[in-house]
C-alpha cells in the first residue's frame, strides 16, 4: 500500500474529514460562519479540551480511563486563581498547579496500575474527593479578580489568528506524537493497551507505563486548568463538570479504541476541536448551545458502538482468515505465502 493511501486511511483523517464537513455544512446553513475569525475560534476555544483529551488518550492508549480529569482542571484552576489573585508570582503559581496535577496522577496510577483497582470506580473515587477539595478551598465562591494581564495574555496571536495557547497547544501533540511512534518507550503506552501480557513478556513494564500514562494526563489536566483561568476569567465551583466526557468523546471521535492499543495524539487533538466547536457552531444555525451536551452525548454513543461493531468485524474476519488458512491444502498456502 502506497504511503498516500496509508495517509488516507488513517483513523484520525476520518475525524479530519468529519470536521472538514461539519465547517461546510454549517457554511451552507449561515455563510456568514465561513470567515477566517470564525474558524480561528473554533481552534482557539478547543485549546482547554486538546489538552485534556491529550491527557485522557494517554490513559485510554493504556487500556484505563480517567474520569478525574474534569475535577483536576478545576481544583487546579481555584488554586492557581486564588494565588493570583492574591499576588502571587507568575511561575510559584503555575508550578505549584502542575504539582499538584502531578500529585493526582500519580495517586490514580498508583491506584490503578499498582492495587488493581478498577480505573473507572478508583479515579471517579478521585473526582468526588476533588470536587469536595474544590469546594472547601474556595469557601463556595468563585475565584474572580484575577490580574488583567493573566486574563488578557489568552488573547494574544502567534501565527495569523491563532493564540499563543493554541499555537503550543498544537507544538505539543505534534511532540508527543513524534515521540510516541518514533521511540521504543513511546511505543510502550499503545503495547501495553493492545497486549499487557504479551508487553510484561517482551520486557515492558506495564505497571510503571500506567503510572507514567496517568502522571501525563494529571499533568496535562493540570495544564488546561491554567489555561481555563486564564481564558474565563474566572472559576466557579462547577468548572471543569462534563470535561471528561469531552475528552472522551475527542478520543474515540479523533480515532482512538477505548479498548486501549489504537489511535493517536493528532486524531485526539482533531476531536477536540470537534467537541469544542459543537457550541459555536449551534449558535450559526440558529439553535441554543443548550443542546451541547445531548449533541456530545449522541456522538459519543454512536462513535463508541460504530468502533465496536468494526472491531467486531475485524474479529470475526480475522478468524475466518486463519481457519482458511489452516484448512488450505499446502500448494495453495505456498501460493498464497508468497
Amino acid at each position: 500500500m502506497s504511503a498516500a493511501k496509508k495517509f488516507l486511511k488513517a483513523r484520525e483523517m476520518s475525524s479530519f474529514f468529519f470536521l472538514l464537513a461539519l465547517f461546510l455544512i454549517v457554511g451552507a446553513i449561515n455563510p456568514k460562519f465561513l470567515t477566517g475569525t470564525n474558524i480561528s475560534a473554533c481552534f482557539n476555544t478547543s485549546v482547554v479540551y486538546t489538552l485534556v483529551a491529550v491527557g485522557m488518550a494517554f490513559a485510554i492508549f493504556v487500556g484505563e480511563i480517567d474520569v478525574s480529569v474534569g475535577s483536576n482542571l478545576g481544583f487546579v484552576a481555584t488554586v492557581v486563581g486564588s494565588l493570583l489573585r492574591d499576588g502571587a508570582n507568575w511561575g510559584f503559581a503555575f508550578t505549584v498547579g502542575i504539582l499538584i496535577g502531578l500529585v493526582i496522577g500519580i495517586i490514580n496510577g498508583w491506584g490503578v496500575a499498582v492495587m488493581k483497582v478498577p480505573s473507572l470506580i478508583f479515579t471517579l473515587g478521585t473526582n468526588g474527593i476533588l470536587r469536595g477539595m474544590m469546594y472547601i478551598y474556595a469557601g463556595g465562591a468563585w475565584v474572580e479578580n484575577l490580574p488583567k494581564e493573566f486574563k488578557d495574555f489568552s488573547s494574544v496571536t502567534l501565527v495569523g489568528s491563532f493564540t499563543v495557547y493554541y499555537c503550543c497547544a498544537v507544538l505539543l501533540v505534534v511532540i508527543i506524537h513524534a515521540l510516541l511512534t518514533r521511540t521504543r518507550r513511546g511505543r510502550y503506552f499503545i503495547a501495553v493497551g493492545d497486549n499487557a501480557g504479551g508487553a510484561e513478556l517482551v520486557g515492558i513494564p506495564s505497571v510503571q507505563t500506567k503510572v507514567a500514562a496517568y502522571m501525563i494526563c494529571g499533568v496535562l489536566s493540570a495544564v488546561a486548568g491554567i489555561i481555563f483561568c486564564s481564558r474565563i476569567g474566572f472559576v466557579t465551583s462547577a468548572s471543569g463538570n462534563g470535561y471528561e466526557m469531552k475528552a472522551v468523546a475527542a478520543c474515540v471521535l479523533g480515532g482512538i479504541s477505548l479498548s486501549g492499543g489504537v489511535g493517536t495524539m493528532i486524531g485526539a487533538a482533531i476531536g477536540a476541536v470537534i467537541m469544542a466547536s459543537i457550541s459555536y457552531l449551534l449558535v450559526f444555525m440558529g439553535f441554543s448551545s443548550n443542546y451541547d451536551n445531548a449533541i456530545t452525548g449522541i456522538i459519543l454513543i454512536t462513535i463508541v458502538v460504530v468502533d465496536a461493531l468494526m472491531q467486531r468485524r475485524a474479529t470475526v474476519r480475522n478468524r475466518h482468515a486463519r481457519l482458511a488458512a489452516r484448512t488450505m491444502p499446502a500448494e495453495e498456502a505456498k501460493e498464497a505465502a508468497k
